[in-house]
C-alpha cells in the first residue's frame, strides 16, 4: 500500500524548498503526497531578488486540511513554514481531532535569502500548539537558537544544550543541523532522543546550490518514518538523501542554486527510452 503523507508548508515559486521540495522528496521515497499551502514566497530580480512572503487567509488553510482529512488516514504529516498564528491553530485542531504518531515539525522560522522571521506570537504558538505533539523537530543553528533562547549556537556542545532545551517544550525527538554555519569540516547534526546523543556526520560540501536542503532533509524524515523506519533510522536516512541532493545541486538562476531531490535514485535517468 502506497503511504499517504501531508506538507502543511509555503509554496516556493522558485521550485527548490517548501512544499515543491517536500512533494519531489516524497515522490522519491515512493510515498503519495497531500499540501496545505500556508504561504506563497516570491523573489523580485528587479530589486535585487528581494523575498516576499505573503500568508495565506487562515480560514483557506482550514478547508485546505479539512479537504485532506475527509480522505483516508494519513501516515506522516510535516509542518514547514506556517505563517500565521490562525494556520498555526488550525493545523493543531487537526492533529488533535485526527491523533498522528508521524508528526515532523520543521521550525522554519525565516526564509533564506530574507531576514524576515515569523513574529515572535508564532513562535509562541508553534512552541505550545505543536511541538508538543511533533515525534521530532528539526531545527537548523538559527532556529535552534531562537527556539532554546541561547541566541548563536557555535560549537557542538551549544547545539546539545540547544537540543535538551527544545526537547524540554515536549517534542519526543530533537535533530539540530549543523550544516556550514558551524564552520566545521564536517556536516555533523545532533540528534536527542531525550537520553542519548548521536552524531550524524557526512562530507561537507562547499557549495552555494544548496536551497532547500533543510525542507528536503524534514521532508525525508517524514516519507522515512511513513515507510516504518524508526526516528534514528529515519534521520540517517534523510542524511544520506540530502547529502546527495546537495553534491548534485543545480543552478536555477542568477541568484541561487537548488538542491537535486532526484540525485540518491539517480531521477534524472528514468524514462530516457
Amino acid at each position: 500500500m502506497i503511504k499517504k503523507v501531508l506538507t502543511v508548508a509555503g509554496s516556493d515559486s522558485s521550485g527548490g524548498g517548501g512544499i515543491q521540495a517536500d512533494l519531489k522528496t516524497f515522490q522519491e521515497f515512493g510515498t503519495f503526497g497531500f499540501t496545505a499551502i500556508t504561504s506563497i514566497v516570491t523573489m523580485n530580480p528587479d530589486e535585487n531578488w528581494s523575498h516576499t512572503i505573503t500568508a495565506i487567509d487562515p480560514e483557506l488553510v482550514a478547508k485546505q486540511l479539512k479537504t485532506i482529512f475527509t480522505g483516508e488516514p494519513l501516515a506522516a504529516i510535516k509542518t514547514g513554514m506556517l505563517g500565521t498564528v490562525g494556520a498555526i491553530e488550525h493545523t493543531s485542531y487537526y492533529l488533535k481531532k485526527f491523533p498522528l504518531a508521524n508528526l515532523v515539525v520543521d521550525p522554519v522560522i525565516a526564509c533564506k535569502g530574507t531576514t524576515e522571521l515569523l513574529q515572535p506570537e508564532n513562535v509562541a504558538a508553534m512552541k505550545k500548539l505543536l511541538l508538543p505533539k511533533a515525534l521530532i523537530t528539526t531545527p537548523n543553528l538559527v532556529e535552534a537558537g531562537i527556539l532554546s533562547e541561547l541566541g548563536d549556537l557555535t560549537s557542538l556542545a551549544d547545539m546539545q544544550k540547544a537540543a535538551k532545551i527544545i526537547y524540554s517544550l515536549g517534542v519526543k525527538n530533537v535533530i539540530v543541523k549543523g550544516g556550514h554555519r558551524l564552520g566545521n569540516e564536517k556536516a555533523i547534526d545532533v540528534f536527542y532522543d531525550g537520553r542519548n546523543f548521536e552524531f550524524l556526520e557526512n562530507e561537507l560540501y562547499k557549495t552555494n546550490f544548496n536551497h532547500g536542503a533543510g525542507c528536503t532533509f524534514a521532508a525525508a524524515i517524514t516519507a522515512a518514518l511513513a515507510k516504518g523506519y524508526s526516528v534514528a533510522e529515519a534521520c540517517q536516512i534523510a542524511k544520506k538523501f540530502v547529502a546527495a541532493a546537495i553534491k548534485n545541486g543545480l543552478e536555477i538562476n542568477q541568484f541561487l542554486g537548488h538542491v537535486w531531490h532526484g540525485a540518491y535514485n539517480q531521477a534524472e535517468n528514468r524514462m530516457l527510452e
